[in-house]
């Protein structure tokens, strides 16, 4: 970059003076620094368009190797539950039949009238009417009313105010 100081925009200045005259050195500095703000404005543009792109490429590059990565691992899960796969119906296939439980429709319906059989008791309250024909609990009490309810009566309860 070229080195300007004080002294030598001032000589510069005074030859442009001298050079483009009095009356036309405003309307060529005006020019000048027009021109001068278009090509910074050029420059940090281009600036800018080339460090996006270099961004871009790196992005691209980063995609790549993720996907790359991706499949590999997918390969990598695919190979191994295959391998499960094949290991759980090597197992079935070598499983003796002798030792397959089976059962016959009877058994199932048997087991499926007693599950039906014990829901049915687990999930269903006594009705009231009953419990009032058949002299149940119609409703709780507590601790401290059970208590009120069957303490003998005293004949006469004492009172200091009598």
């Amino acid at each position: 970059m070229i080195d300007l100081g004080l002294t030598k925009i001032a000589i510069l200045g005074v030859v442009a003076l001298v050079v483009i005259g009095p009356e036309k050195l405003p309307k060529v500095a005006r020019m000048a620094g027009t021109l001068y703000g278009r090509a910074q404005r050029y420059l940090h543009e281009v600036k800018s368009e080339v460090s996006r792109e270099i961004e871009l490429d790196e992005l691209r590059n980063l995609k790549k190797e993720f996907q790359e990565s991706a499949h590999s691992m997918q390969a990598d899960v695919q190979s191994a539950l295959q391998e499960s796969l094949d290991d759980v119906e090597a197992a079935w296939r070598d499983l003796p039949s002798s030792t397959a439980p089976t059962a016959t429709m009877s058994d199932l319906e048997r087991k499926a009238r007693d599950f039906r059989r014990k829901k049915l008791v687990r999930n269903s309250a006594v009705p009231g009417w009953y419990k009032q024909r058949n002299h149940g609990k119609s409703h709780i009490l507590s601790g401290a009313a059970r208590v009120r309810k069957y303490r003998p009566r005293m004949a006469k309860s004492p009172s200091f105010f009598s």
